[in-house]
């Protein structure tokens, strides 16, 4: 009987770093979500999803088994938390996926890991073709197939808003009562948009519960919706008005390699919800790199360079190009979203790179 009452999630802890405060100018929180048992922020979003399949009374009396065709964070949470939950999950990857990241999925519980195709758009239509497309739905039918999106699915968002329920619970109170969000720009990285989509929906959901007036255009709580140049599909359709895809990844940074984001991830960056602001931010893979070793330095922690780009935005000097009204007592949340393709190896071979002034 799967443990649905339990959440495959953990509520991650919000850290003040001295070190970085002092290199960008104000008062830098990071929110770990890299401590999640999948290594990811996608455990929530992905755990939410599946947790509540489960409990869906469509769903009662049935086996179910989750599917998803992501070799890399996406995939891994779906299998940790369909194993956490008491089920059974199966991935299919293309063949270019690294054998690293094949282990590791079996290595986390996969039911199976299939490898078909050149490309994930292969591996993802012959996984909706042979598991998902034509399986019996009737209700006399025992077992049922669902498919696990990496980003695009309102539960998804929902379940990666909770880290906002968490930031505010966490964060030193204001003392002035206004009930505003206790911090004035949260930082995160964006690939399809799934965490981006939930930081706006859970910040949106605590202002109104505060039931505060709207701040005015110099409070409201700032957005930084960052992509590293060459995997910057949001930045790409914010400039045309429209959703573009970009004709390849070009970016080291392959967890941020969504050709286009979901519709709803740019309909909240033209157009956020009452008190807030989305401010695009484009960066370069070295400074990606740099933000993967600055919190290797001075943490002790590795995350990919999908989320090294945020931890460079938000930590850095050049904050204040996208927060100018910065003082020392501004609290900026860097959401350290993690990522399951790093090694100490590769933190080495950036290290490396940087010195020999790998080009920004």
């Amino acid at each position: 009987m799967p443990a649905v009452e339990k959440k495959p999630w953990i509520e991650t802890p919000l850290i003040e770093s001295a070190s970085l405060s002092k290199t960008a100018g104000c008062r830098v929180f990071l929110k770990l979500d890299l401590l999640q048992p999948s290594g990811s922020f996608k455990t929530r979003g992905i755990g939410n999803l599946i947790r509540n399949a489960l409990i869906n009374p469509a769903n009662k009396d049935k086996e179910l088994h989750f599917f998803s065709s992501s070799g890399g964070n996406a995939g891994l949470a779906a299998v940790v938390a369909a194993r956490d939950l008491g089920c059974g999950c199966t991935v299919v990857v293309p063949h270019s996926t690294k054998p690293m990241m094949i282990t590791k999925l079996r290595d986390a519980g996969a039911t199976d890991v299939i490898q078909h195709g050149d490309s994930w758009f292969h591996a993802d239509t012959y996984l909706r073709q042979t598991f998902i497309e034509n399986q019996d739905e009737g209700a006399a039918a025992t077992k049922r197939n669902l498919y696990v999106p990496p980003f695009d699915h309102s539960e998804i968002w929902t379940g990666a808003s909770t880290m906002i329920d968490e930031i505010a619970k966490q964060m030193p109170p204001r003392g002035d009562g206004k009930g505003t969000f206790p911090a004035d720009a949260v930082v995160c990285s964006v690939g399809g948009g799934g965490l981006f989509n939930g930081v706006v929906e859970g910040l949106a959901r605590y202002l109104e519960s505060q039931k505060s007036d709207i701040p005015d255009s110099q409070s409201k709580v700032r957005v930084l919706a960052v992509e590293t140049k060459g995997a910057d599909s949001l930045a790409l359709s914010l400039r045309s008005g429209t959703l573009q895809s970009l004709p390849a990844i070009t970016s080291l940074a392959t967890s941020l390699g969504a050709l286009q984001v979901a519709p709803q991830t740019l309909k909240y960056a033209q157009s956020p919800p009452a008190g807030l602001e989305v401010v695009s931010v484009v960066g370069s893979d070295a400074e990606a790199a740099n933000g993967v070793i600055r919190l290797a330095d001075e943490l002790r922690l590795q995350v990919e360079l999908a989320c090294g780009i945020s931890v460079e935005v938000g930590a850095s000097g050049k904050l204040r190009e996208y927060v100018p009204e910065l003082t020392p007592d501004s609290r900026v949340v860097i959401v350290v979203c993690g990522g399951s393709n790093i090694t100490a190896e590769m933190v080495a071979d950036y290290r490396k790179r940087l010195q020999d002034s790998w080009a920004s």
